[in-house]
């Protein structure tokens, strides 16, 4: 009990960090681009307690972990945004969609340089090997959580960017298959088990790859 309890914590807490700063990233560029919703409804905040989604950040991530699953993933509430508020909709709905991703990118920078500072201020043992999963995991975590939700299928950000670059009529046309986007990807997650292919998990080893190379140059 006391080792699976042990690695929960260095997967669980850089997860909701993730999760959540993912969150207000968008709230954040929201309220930058004219929309106060999120900041209104006191969700741009760090605060677990205003993010947390019981299944997403908790239940999924739980079992995911707990079945020794090859990737773990996870959300949190997602952060209220009012397009209409937003000075140019079309094209900011594209830049607050692309706020998510890029925080985790630079959320996993900081992992590591923090990685870096810890290794030489504080003393070899337990407490630094916790650390060090956590961020190790952390890293992990962002990349996954980064490419996963550059998926091309609204609701997810990718979406959001692909239709604020389409023409108007596209646009809107392609905003009309977002009610069928969570019955996709939950297709894509079971598709292993029938077809034998991981579409989500070919993304994401496709471009993982590339995301790391950025990291790289603050190893």
């Amino acid at each position: 009990m006391h080792d699976i309890i042990y690695t929960a914590t260095t997967w669980i807490i850089p997860l909701l960090l993730s999760v959540i700063v993912h969150e207000v990233a968008h709230g954040y560029v929201a309220m930058k681009l004219g929309d106060y919703t999120a900041k209104a409804m006191g969700r741009l905040t760090l605060n677990p307690k205003s993010h947390i989604d019981p299944i997403g950040s908790l239940l999924v991530p739980g079992v995911l972990l707990l079945a020794h699953a090859p990737f773990l993933i996870g959300w949190a509430r997602p952060v209220p945004v009012d397009y209409r508020n937003l000075r140019h909709p079309k094209r900011d709905m594209g830049l607050v969609a692309a706020a998510g991703p890029l925080s985790n990118l630079l959320l996993a920078v900081i992992f590591v340089l923090v990685l870096r500072i810890l290794l030489f201020i504080v003393p070899d043992g337990p407490m630094l090997h916790w650390l060090f999963l956590n961020l190790e995991n952390g890293i992990a975590i962002c990349l996954v959580l980064c490419i996963f939700n550059l998926l091309p299928i609204l609701p997810l950000d990718g979406g959001r960017i692909v239709s604020s670059l389409l023409p108007v009529k596209l646009s809107i046309e392609y905003q009309k298959t977002e009610p069928y986007g969570m019955f996709v990807l939950i297709g894509l997650l079971f598709m292993p088990s029938i077809f034998g292919i991981n579409i989500i998990s070919w993304f994401i080893n496709v471009l993982y790859p590339y995301f790391m190379g950025i990291l790289r140059f603050f190893m």
